[in-house]
């Protein structure tokens, strides 16, 4: 209850409890809103102040990492156009180095006819097995996306040849990003990179491949060389233990030496340069020597005839005395072919007393050689003729008892032993 009084008037009120509950709760209400009211507008400035920093932050943030992607982008993208410029590089160099494989191939190729002519091809791979390269620069380059590089750097085989190892067909292409970079996906977070396919790694083969060819040229250059040698070095000394008076003499091989260096390729373009003209040196010598050597009459004039009278003293076959056989006789029915044992040339061909039909061939160094009793003629005086070289067939005209072959060889005139040079084209056969 409330009591006013105001002079002698005297009021009282009565108040309910919830009334009063009810005017409670909305005085503080009131100053509670009041306060709050009063701590917003003190504290405004400062929570808009955060607000706008936070929002700084958050935009120059957002800003450094759209900076640092678009660096990114174009490290990246310069890194491509290196790793585009340095393929291009590459294959052209490998083109290039094809190109001079090829070009000394064909260099090649003349000298090792010559080596296989003179019986060498079994010592190294014959021509048509050398490893000749076929490459050909990549497709016209397009856009960056991917970024482009060879489409094709080979597409047939790369030897040719029974003993070719062959690469296919290789097919490189550019890796649309290089490996072991970083990218950044979506909501800003970032991912490495899987290592992509590296073609680098496939034109490193393709490098190798060409510097083992260029190395099998030396090699095979440098073979022949030494196999040409040690051919013309073992022929004359057959000769010689055969008592042929060659007049070459041996090529000491063994003696060998030298500081090692590193090949590069001016050293390959010098070292092939000269080892061709060593070759060619070396098959001079071993074709001068082998016509020194096949200038004795060494051949077998009916290979695989039987003697049927040696050289020297004998009872003559129609007398019945001793007589002199000046050569030697072999068993040859009418119609053998007699071949010549040397090259040289026809002095005489024709009948000629108790030789018969005889053919007569000189064979240079004083030496002559004789083909009596025979039945028909294959040459004519004045003619060369070559090692092997059919001069008639055999028969029984002239003094004679049967069908054979009667053989001289004749050193400045005088009759020598036929057996001499026969024996010593049986050595030397395998080095010819």
């Amino acid at each position: 209850m409330i009591v006013i009084a105001q002079g002698d008037r005297i009021r009282h009120f009565s108040i309910r409890p919830w009334v009063a509950a009810l005017c409670g709760a909305a005085v503080f209400a009131g100053l509670a809103g009041y306060l709050i009211a009063t701590g917003y507008l003190i504290m405004r400035d400062d929570l808009i102040n955060a607000a706008v920093m936070r929002q700084a932050r958050v935009q120059h943030a957002y800003e450094d990492r759209i900076a640092a992607l678009r660096a990114q982008v174009d490290r990246i993208t310069s890194h491509r156009l290196l790793d585009q410029q340095f393929m291009e590089s590459k294959i052209a160099e490998l083109a290039t180095r094809q190109s001079a494989l090829a070009a000394r191939a064909g260099t090649l190729e003349p000298l090792l006819e010559r080596a296989r002519d003179k019986g060498l091809s079994g010592q190294v791979a014959p021509v048509d097995e050398l490893p000749i390269p076929a490459l050909r620069p990549g497709a016209d380059q397009a856009s960056l996306d991917p970024v482009p590089g060879v489409t094709a750097i080979a597409d047939n085989p790369l030897f040719r040849g029974a003993n070719a190892i062959s690469l296919g067909a290789h097919a490189f292409a550019a890796p649309a990003r290089p490996a072991g970079t970083t990218t950044v996906a979506a909501h800003g977070k970032t991912d490495r990179l899987a290592p992509a396919a590296d073609p680098l790694a496939a034109l490193d083969t393709v490098t190798s491949t060409l510097e083992r060819v260029e190395l099998e040229q030396l090699e095979q250059i440098d073979v022949l060389t030494r196999a040409a040698y040690l051919r013309r070095n073992a022929l004359i000394e057959a000769a010689k233990a055969s008592g042929l008076p060659v007049r070459s003499e041996p090529v000491p091989l063994e003696a060998v030496g030298g500081p090692f260096v590193p090949l590069d390729e001016a050293a390959i373009d010098e070292g092939f340069e000269a080892g061709l003209a060593e070759l060619s040196e070396a098959l001079d010598a071993l074709e001068q020597t082998r016509g020194e050597v096949t200038a004795f009459p060494i051949a077998h004039p009916v290979p695989g005839r039987q003697i049927t009278s040696g050289f020297g003293k004998r009872r003559d076959p129609i007398l019945g005395r001793s007589a002199f056989h000046a050569g030697i006789d072999f068993r040859a029915p009418t119609g053998t072919t007699i071949r010549a044992p040397a090259a040289g040339k026809v002095v005489k061909a024709g009948r000629s007393g108790g030789y018969g039909i005889m053919v007569e061939i000189d064979h240079g160094n004083g030496l002559t050689t004789r083909f009596a009793h025979m039945s028909r003629l294959a040459v004519k005086a004045g003619q060369t003729v070559e090692p092997g070289q059919k001069i008639g067939a055999s028969g029984n005209t002239g003094r004679s008892t049967g069908p054979h072959l009667h053989y001289e060889v004749r050193a400045g005139g005088k009759a020598v032993n036929p057996m001499r040079y026969l024996k010593a084209g049986t050595r030397i056969g395998n080095h010819l």
